[in-house]
């Protein structure tokens, strides 16, 4: 049986920050905890968020690592509890908005983080207790704003995921006029994560026709403005685009995702310094080589139709395509550009196979599988 549940409020223009009270009111939160990072705050996006807030109390905690953990997520909740928070407002990427998502169960429910944790079998144990949650993405990468789950770094290392209705922000701002600053290499990051989702989940088996529709548009406007948008920080169009495919993808993945993120999951666990959306732009060639002889990819001609959106000629283009896109938007060529060793194989793979999207891959795959993924990835 598909389970379809779309989703959380939306508000989607420029300058939408300036609804930012209006829907803490509407969601009932009266004094916010803000989770943001140093970068967001010193580029004055926090500030936009804060003016948006005339007359509120609220407390702030700016100190989201690049990858979120749980000693960030603890930090951040003894603030909640000690300034007596009654909701929580993410200002920045993903990073930011997880770390949210983690103080929203950690504030609220008793015990290590980790017993609430997919593979752990706590998606069940996270309740309507949760502290609520208003999500402002300053990236076009993860799409958590609209999202039920949360990616973070637990304190024996694992890179673990954390999936709930009960996480999903009660609101959503998305303003494209705050990713004007980002830097091109994050621009160009973060918009190949956005696409990964989408790509990812169209391929998925899962029966989900909304959120196929979803991510095939979604990867249409993802790809034909990432090269504008990180050419041009202030293009309104690729940026509004960028912004609208980011937030499409993450809808969508409501089916799940597959290898690509199982081996970026494990790998940035392995060494959190790596850029999540990096990763997934290395191993998405593979992984669609992968999938291509997949009997439902092959049925319902999912290659070619992503080809189709993506403005190409066959289904057999788009690895090539993949990689002829990250070359232009300046990112590394692959794995070992970015320091990923061989002798890490072994770590990653162990940590692929645990992972919660291994399983909702279109084919499943093998430990040998992953191991000539992560070779022509290298």
């Amino acid at each position: 049986m598909a389970f379809i549940f779309y989703v959380t409020q939306i508000q989607f223009d420029f300058g939408a920050i300036k609804l930012l009270k209006q829907e803490c009111e509407r969601v009932g939160i009266s004094k916010p905890l803000i989770v943001t990072d140093p970068g967001v705050k010193a580029a004055g996006v926090l500030q936009k968020a804060l003016d948006a807030l005339p007359g509120m109390a609220y407390a702030v905690f700016d100190q989201t690592p690049s990858n979120p953990t749980e000693a960030a997520v603890r930090a951040a909740a003894d603030v909640y509890r000690a300034q007596g928070c009654d909701g929580l407002i993410a200002v920045g990427g993903g990073s930011a908005i997880d770390c949210a998502k983690g103080v929203a169960i950690a504030a609220t429910h008793e015990g290590p983080l980790t017993h609430y944790a997919t593979i752990e079998g706590g998606s069940p144990r996270i309740t309507d207790r949760a502290a609520p949650l208003i999500a402002v993405p300053t990236t076009s990468g993860t799409g958590s704003e609209v999202a039920r789950g949360a990616i973070i770094i637990v304190d024996d290392h694992r890179k673990l995921g954390f999936h709930s209705w009960h996480l999903v922000p009660k609101a959503a701002i998305c303003d494209p006029e705050l990713t004007f600053g980002l830097p091109a290499k994050l621009t160009a990051a973060t918009g190949m994560d956005a696409i990964a989702h989408c790509m990812e989940t169209f391929m998925s088996a899962a029966i989900n026709p909304p959120a196929d529709g979803i991510a095939l548009d979604g990867l249409e406007r993802g790809w034909a403005n990432i090269e504008r948008a990180t050419r041009d920080g202030s293009d309104r169009q690729a940026r509004f685009n960028l912004m609208s495919a980011s937030m499409q993808g993450a809808m969508a993945f409501q089916k799940g995702l597959g290898c690509v993120h199982s081996l970026s999951h494990s790998l940035g666990g392995v060494d959190p310094r790596l850029h999540h959306g990096t990763l997934n732009a290395m191993f998405l060639p593979a992984v669609v080589r992968f999938n291509a002889e997949t009997a439902s990819v092959q049925k319902d001609r999912r290659l070619e139709r992503m080809a189709h959106a993506m403005g190409l000629a066959s289904a057999g283009d788009i690895p090539d395509a993949i990689r002829d896109m990250n070359a232009r938007l300046g990112l590394p060529a692959g794995l070992a550009e970015m320091g990923v060793q061989r002798d890490w194989f072994d770590r990653i793979i162990h940590g692929a196979l645990a992972d919660h999207c291994h399983k909702t891959n279109p084919r499943e795959a093998s430990a040998r599988d992953y191991e000539e993924m992560l070779a022509t990835s290298l």
